[in-house]
């Protein structure tokens, strides 16, 4: 039987509950995470097979039966070295998400990362290179505050801060896609210009193998 390398379809916000199903047939869903949607949706880890492929021939796919343990591990050591940091650490089914608010990130108006969120990001590459069968897709938001296209633009250039630097930290760049949202994707319940808005998050979707 012809083997395929596959992941879950990924998800990059907190919003309301919805499902997305990727080309692994698993549901991605929750009471409080959501789908990505908009340009980002079909690009993120399990709704690429060519970078899924990519990946596990790089670095290896897991067979099915060792997922969850493998993410199970992943989640203990990412809560472990983010404790007290501000990051917060959701896990929904197979897959993790890591939400990094601004006020630890990047200043107002700023790419360039905060020197307190150096350490986090260490911490954060120490764990992807002890876990390499693991997709990382890194989503970058920002409030209604100010124009559109500059929020945008921002939220691109946030996100790729980050990839370039777990990518000096030796994760390996196939791995690795960055997204910017701008202000598409703005928390429920929270202001639009409310700078809660402006987060990166980083979604870990693992690399499966299956026989198809």
């Amino acid at each position: 039987m012809k083997k395929s390398l596959i992941g879950l379809s990924a998800a990059a916000l907190l919003v309301s509950a919805c499902a997305t199903e990727g080309p692994s047939r698993r549901v991605w869903t929750g009471a409080g995470i959501g789908a990505a949607t908009g340009a980002g949706l079909g690009t993120l880890a399990g709704g690429n097979d060519g970078r899924n492929a990519a990946i596990g021939a790089a670095v290896g796919a897991l067979a099915g039966a060792a997922v969850g343990d493998y993410m199970d591990r992943q989640e203990r050591a990412l809560k472990q070295r983010t404790a007290g940091t501000g990051i917060e650490v959701v896990r929904q089914g197979d897959q993790i998400q890591l939400v990094a608010p601004s006020d630890i990130t990047f200043a107002l108006n700023s790419a360039d990362i905060s020197p307190s969120f150096y350490p986090v990001l260490n911490d954060v590459a120490m764990t992807l290179k002890e876990f390499p069968s693991t997709a990382v897709d890194i989503v970058g938001h920002a409030s209604a505050d100010g124009p559109a296209d500059y929020n945008q633009q921002l939220s691109e250039r946030r996100a790729n801060s980050v990839l370039n630097y777990l990518g000096t930290q030796g994760v390996r760049p196939v791995r690795i896609q960055a997204y910017g949202m701008g202000e598409t994707q703005l928390l429920p319940g929270v202001a639009p210009e409310s700078g809660a808005n402006r987060r990166v998050e980083i979604t870990l979707t693992p690399i499966v193998e299956q026989t198809s």
